[in-house]
């Protein structure tokens, strides 16, 4: 079965809202290809890798969580930008982009997807104020050590991960927010929670938790925002009977 990308980005912009946030890049369509779509890959980002990858594949329009077109960079299309548009064009595929829309989503976003994957229970926003609800907090079902958290994360994400806390102590609350998101570190602690997931760690991040009295885990910004984008996919292949391809990039960061 097909549909046409106008459905398909008027579906998208209701599903995911982007019109709520204030956003570092346009979000919905980036890249404008074929007006019938029966086939739509997703990955993280837009890298050259998964653009070749989507070609070979025959896609339509390619669905990721970092697109183009950043605040603060270069307008100048030329060198690893003109080549990635180059071939988008060449091949008539389009791109479609979201960005804190897919982290928020609050059933398909990254961080319900990270959340129900890792059997957190009863999560919710970690402060009711936030429109954007970027930082989630959830219990788990019962006390676990920090350890045992660690390593449920690392066979997950197929990595090792960056663990600051006394790894025998016990954790039950967590706050998470995938990506790039030490920064919100404080609202974790302002949440009460027992441990902080996210993708990254900046310097300042591992006094912050030693200080606060809370566990930190960096377990990679792609590992951890590989997930949400594969379940609007999969949403998407449902409801409009497309076919769905997932392309993993690796990316050890």
């Amino acid at each position: 079965m097909t549909t046409t990308l106008v459905e398909l980005e008027h579906y998208l912009d209701e599903l995911l809202v982007p019109t709520k946030f204030q956003d570092y890049c346009p979000n919905g369509l980036q890249v404008e290809g074929r007006t019938q779509i029966s086939l739509i890959v997703t990955g993280v980002t837009a890298s050259q890798a998964l653009i070749e990858e989507a070609v070979r594949s025959n896609a339509d329009a390619i669905l990721v969580h970092h697109g183009y077109f950043w605040k603060g960079e270069s307008p100048v299309v030329r060198g690893m930008k003109r080549r990635r548009l180059a071939t988008l064009l060449a091949n008539d595929v389009s791109l479609l982009a979201y960005h804190l829309p897919l982290d928020a989503h609050p059933q398909l976003g990254n961080n319900a997807s990270l959340g129900k994957l890792m059997g957190f229970d009863k999560w919710a926003i970690a402060d009711a104020a936030d429109a954007s609800g970027l930082v989630s907090v959830g219990q788990l079902p019962e006390s676990i050590r920090a350890g045992e958290m660690v390593e449920r994360l690392g066979v997950l994400t197929d990595r090792e991960c960056l663990h600051i806390g006394d790894p025998h102590t016990l954790v039950r609350k967590v706050a998470w927010c995938t990506g790039g998101a030490q920064g919100y570190i404080h609202e974790a602690v302002t949440a009460d929670a027992d441990m902080y997931i996210t993708g990254e760690a900046s310097e300042q991040t591992v006094h912050i938790a030693r200080e606060e009295g809370i566990h930190f885990v960096a377990a990679g910004h792609h590992a951890t925002e590989r997930y949400g984008v594969q379940a609007v996919g999969d949403h998407l292949a449902d409801i409009f009977d497309l076919e769905h391809r997932f392309i993993d990039i690796e990316n050890p960061v």
